[in-house]
């Protein structure tokens, strides 16, 4: 139930997980020169996300008909 309403709005916008990822990379880089937030800074916690939901929204947009 779940995962077809979930594969139904992604096949629907294709481009937003990877919207997504690239804000997430962008936020990210501005974190880096915030002084008060050294954690994000030193784990790179967004990067990763980003990464990681930009590349399962490329390949769950060619699966579900890109």
């Amino acid at each position: 139930m779940f995962l077809d309403r979930l594969s139904e709005f992604i096949s629907k916008r294709r481009g937003l997980p990877t919207m997504i990822a690239i804000a997430l990379v962008v936020i990210n880089l501005i974190f880096q020169f915030i002084p008060g937030l050294e954690w994000f800074a030193r784990t790179n916690l967004l990067l990763h996300i980003g990464v990681i939901i930009g590349l399962l929204g490329i390949l769950l947009s060619a699966a579900l008909g890109g």
